[in-house]
């Protein structure tokens, strides 16, 4: 088992490679009061309400899958029914699922009694490299994707890596998009891994070893920038364009999907306004479409006005202008302010069909 630290406004550790079973069994033993927030699908999975049928202070709440699950009216009902379970500030809730469980779970902790202890054990790749490490919680409404939300730290975070084995092909690619964008902003062993491994078979090989070094990555960021005051924003990279695209999908593509797009769109955003190099544009295409990821988007479906109004309600603008993380160099992010309209439609022909 491998552990790192992260410290914001509370220091915790994420382990990686422990049993989802041992560690929910732990939190429970630390606990008088355990709140449980779980998906459908992982539900019928792991039968927790089977596990814990005969153990007093557990309570478990099914709640929908996907993006669907972080909506206010399931908040509503989760405050109510957390407070009939009567959780107090010295008791837990726990998220067990994809990043939109663990985001969830968090926000609920953080909006209860001002603050309460909350784990999360994520269950895809995604949520174990991006959702689950960064205290960053939140639902989604009509205006935008997580504008609703709290920076609330986990109490710990638990990644049991066997979940991988019965994830999807496709789930398990959308969560190197997130791996591939940390390899782009600051480890570049990432990248030269996945090289070395560029099937979906192989990469799940070296699960492991992925989701340390890009959990390392965030740890790093978020301990020295926990509130985003600029560092941590070179983990948007990719999200500004990908949250937009996500956003007009309704949510029919994985976040990783969305993101793939998005980094693409940026790099070659990065080219006409930060110099980025040909060779590190087409290193990244190379990397996503080796695991199926797609760079192109249909015009007709995605048209540019509506991407940009959605860009304009995200919450990395300022004062009306677009905000973009893009990159430098390999390994060097940097920030694009307020390209004109006829740059990104440059660009933005340059990815459409």
């Amino acid at each position: 088992m491998k552990k790192i630290s992260v410290v914001a406004e509370r220091s915790y550790d994420v382990e990686i490679g422990i049993s989802w079973k041992s560690a929910l069994e732990g939190i429970a033993a630390k606990h008088s009061h355990l709140f449980v927030i779980i998906p459908v699908p992982m539900e019928e999975k792991l039968g927790l309400r089977k596990l814990f049928t005969n153990q007093s202070g557990v309570t478990i709440r099914v709640v929908p899958d996907g993006e669907e699950q972080k909506d206010h009216k399931v908040v509503t009902t989760l405050w109510d029914e957390i407070a009939g379970a009567k959780i107090s500030r010295t008791d837990a809730v726990v998220g067990v699922g994809g990043g939109a469980s663990t985001d969830l779970a968090g926000f609920v902790a953080a909006t209860w009694l001002r603050g309460v202890n909350w784990y999360a054990i994520p269950t895809t790749l995604a949520g174990m490299v991006d959702a689950s490490v960064g205290g960053k919680t939140g639902i989604n409404t009509e205006a935008g994707k997580n504008l609703v939300g709290a920076f609330h730290s986990p109490s710990g975070v638990y990644i049991d890596t066997s979940f991988l084995d019965t994830l999807s092909d496709r789930d398990f690619a959308a969560g190197l998009a997130e791996v591939i964008k940390t390899g782009f902003i600051r480890d570049v062993e990432i990248l030269n891994l996945l090289e070395k491994h560029p099937t979906i078979e192989e990469a799940r090989a070296v699960s492991e070893e992925l989701i340390w070094r890009s959990v390392k990555v965030k740890a790093d960021v978020v301990s020295a920038d926990f509130k985003e005051s600029k560092l941590r924003e070179i983990l948007n990279y990719g999200h500004t364009f990908g949250h937009a695209i996500e956003r007009h999908a309704q949510y029919a593509l994985r976040h990783g999907e969305a993101v793939a797009l998005g980094m693409h769109f940026e790099a070659l955003l990065s080219a006409e306004v930060l110099g980025l190099g040909k060779d590190v544009i087409e290193r990244q295409e190379g990397l996503l479409k080796s695991f199926g990821l797609s760079v192109g988007l249909d015009a007709k479906r995605f048209p540019l006005e509506a991407l940009i109004e959605l860009m304009a309600g995200d919450k990395k603008s300022r004062n009306g202008e677009l905000r973009f993380v893009g990159l430098t160099a390999l390994g060097e992010p940097g920030w694009i302010q307020a390209p004109s309209e006829s740059i990104l439609r440059a660009v933005y022909e340059k990815i459409t069909q």
